[in-house]
């Protein structure tokens, strides 16, 4: 009995208002009918890759060029369709055109002799390409995908092989016409740049796109156009997110992490941050000072800069620092629960004698100048620097590039995603040290497991799109508060990392789930707390670097955890002794990919050098996933059951057919 058939015995259990809406989109029994026959068979089409990054950190040539060789799934593709009969330096060499159309057209055109030659083969190689990463999507979602001034060339080049006696001669004569017509460099293009996005369906980032890399902001272009994609926010974030709010502490400490890593294209450039004043404010005040516990981290700066503006953002680094300790200072009074009096420090400082007092000990500062420090009023801003931050306050709430990428990260974006049995977040999820959820408060309430990132991401979005006053302190306190899930530390230690030699003081103890998520039960009492009770579910973040070079390994608690922060970050590399982790779930397998440094996009273009990666088996399907099995699934099943009795109610006369 076909499907159809069987809608004359689906009970009516849904409105007939809901119904008679629903009729305005499929009129008839025949487009009603139809529907049902498609999404049926969409159900048993392979799922869609998905892929997933953590933890960019401002690499926006290593992340771009993950994003155009899927982690490797192009480099397969090639090497399964061509095997032998292409050699190593030509799959390279496709591979390369395939991530950088035109830079590589460009070195082609100069090296070719004879270049209609190499376009044909060209062509012909990337149809069968195109050909394969295209046959798991419905012919409808390969047609939203294409470039409208090619739409009806690539149908046709997909759709018929040039193995088709009946069809030989007319695909053969496409491609012949788009190299006469003299169109074969864009058409190439749009077929590598198809090729990249039918290859990615999904793309999952979780969390820490901002701070310490040169171009998060051409990160979040990226994103912001990319196809299909999700944020769970994380601390670096969600610090930007504040300081778009207009939270003052977070501005400052945006500035200061810009200032530590020589990130300023990112400000200047990419936002409009408008640094002159911050430039001007600390030539005056800290003209005799070297700055010297401030120097920029010159090996992972945007640019080199030379001595004299080496000596300016040391300034500059020191002035938005101490300003920092001030505005956080006042958050912390404002909110006695937020249990933060330990980061007030400027008040244990022996400013006669250079020292201060930590849990009864006392440290030599490294550097003890504080011009504009009141001893007897430390935390009072002066009114130069009251002045500086209005300034950069303005600057930040008003940045149109800004405001876009912050609302991406809002409508694209939340504290975690619950995705075909994966739970996604950044950090944490606060636990006591018998692994029970941590009781948070928040507003005179606790809150703690799924609830408390609910509340979070709640009121993350008052602080932007309401500017409530609460919700702004608390954007700062997820950034280093010790019961925030996108930090969960006992404190920043900002201050003694800069001012005390003593490493020991440098330390920041994590919170229970860092060694409780070690622990396969642990794992699955959080993934039950977010309503996954599947066999095959794991859970997905990053936020503290896997130390490889050490023996740590990605995969914890019998496979349940997998934290994918390997070290996309320069910064972190020396740690890591990696450049990073990608996961990728197609629908055979689940597959964790480890990255070696990216050297450039230059040398990845002219001697076509790729992120050379290793892949490890995570999980393995003995039977393919198809899109029935998947979140997806589940929507459409709903759809068709719903059609479903919409037709019963046209063949019951219920509602009327509109034709």
């Amino acid at each position: 009995m076909s499907d159809i058939t069987k809608t004359q015995d689906v009970a009516i259990t849904l409105d007939l208002h809901y119904l008679q809406l629903l009729s305005r989109l499929f009129p008839t029994v025949a487009t009603a009918s139809t529907e049902i026959i498609n999404l049926e068979a969409i159900l048993n089409l392979p799922k869609g890759t998905e892929h997933f990054l953590t933890d960019i950190h401002g690499e926006y040539e290593a992340f771009q060029h993950v994003l155009k060789n899927a982690s490797g799934s192009i480099k397969r593709k090639v090497n399964d369709i061509f095997g032998n009969s292409l050699r190593e330096a030509q799959k390279k060499a496709l591979c390369t055109l395939i991530y950088y159309p035109q830079e590589k057209l460009h070195l082609v055109k100069d090296t070719e002799k004879d270049l209609n030659d190499w376009y044909l083969t060209t062509l012909n190689q990337l149809v069968l390409v195109c050909q394969s990463v295209s046959s798991k999507y419905t012919r409808s979602k390969v047609r939203k995908a294409l470039p409208e001034e090619f739409s009806y060339i690539i149908q046709e080049l997909l759709h018929e092989t040039s193995g088709d006696l009946n069809k030989q001669g007319y695909t053969t004569q496409i491609i012949n016409t788009i190299i006469s017509t003299e169109r074969a460099d864009d058409f190439i293009i749009a077929m590598c740049n198809l090729i990249q996005r039918l290859t990615i369906d999904s793309l999952h980032i979780v969390g820490d796109i901002y701070d310490r890399g040169p171009g998060a902001h051409i990160i979040m272009d990226t994103l912001c156009d990319y196809h299909n994609f999700d944020i769970q926010w994380g601390n670096h974030d969600l610090l930007w997110m504040g300081a778009a709010s207009g939270n003052d502490s977070c501005i400052a400490n945006v500035i200061r992490i810009s200032m530590r890593y020589g990130t300023l294209t990112t400000l200047e450039e990419g936002y409009g941050i408008n640094l002159l004043p911050l430039a001007t404010f600390a030539m005056d005040t800290y003209a005799d000072d070297a700055c010297t516990v401030f120097a920029l981290k010159q090996k992972y700066a945007d640019k080199t800069y030379p001595e004299k503006t080496l000596r300016l953002i040391a300034q500059m680094h020191k002035a938005i620092a101490v300003i920092q300790f001030k505005l956080e200072a006042a958050i912390i009074k404002r909110h006695p629960e937020f249990a933060m009096d330990d980061r007030l420090l400027l008040d244990k400082i022996d400013y006669n004698n250079g020292t201060i007092i930590i849990g009864g000990k006392s440290y030599d500062l490294l550097d003890s100048s504080f011009p504009t420090i009141d001893p007897a009023d430390p935390y009072k801003l002066t009114p130069e620097e009251a002045d500086l931050v209005e300034k950069l306050h303005n600057s930040f709430v008003n940045s149109e590039k800004l405001s876009k990428h912050i609302r991406c990260l809002f409508s694209q974006g939340s504290m975690y995603l619950t995705v075909n049995n994966n739970l996604l977040y950044h950090a944490s999820i606060p636990l006591n040290a018998d692994g029970t959820f941590r009781e948070v408060a928040i507003s005179g309430k606790t809150f703690s497991g799924k609830a408390l990132l609910d509340k979070v991401d709640q009121l993350v979005r008052t602080a932007y799109f309401d500017g409530e006053d609460y919700a702004l302190d608390y954007v700062w306190y997820l950034w280093c508060g010790p019961d925030s899930p996108s930090f969960d530390k006992d404190k920043m230690a900002t201050f003694e990392r800069y001012f005390i030699a003593d490493k020991n003081t440098h330390r920041e103890e994590k919170g229970c789930y860092y060694t409780l998520r070690n622990n396969e039960d642990t794992c699955n009492r959080i993934l039950a707390e977010f309503g996954i009770n599947d066999p095959h579910s794991h859970i997905i973040n990053g936020h503290v670097p896997v130390k490889t070079i050490k023996g740590e390994q990605p995969v914890k608690a019998n496979g349940k955890m997998l934290v994918i922060d390997g070290g996309f970050s320069r910064a972190y590399q020396p740690e890591t002794g990696i450049a990073g982790y990608t996961l990728v779930f197609h629908s055979r397998a689940l597959q964790l990919v480890q990255h070696e440094p990216f050297e450039s996009r230059q040398k990845a273009i002219e001697e076509g050098l790729d992120i050379r990666s290793n892949s490890f088996l995570v999980e393995f399907n003995s039977k393919r996933m198809l899109v029935k099995h998947t979140d997806k699934g589940k929507l459409l099943r709903k759809q068709i059951e719903e059609l479903k009795q919409l037709l019963k109610a046209y063949r019951l006369g219920l509602v009327k057919e509109h034709r």
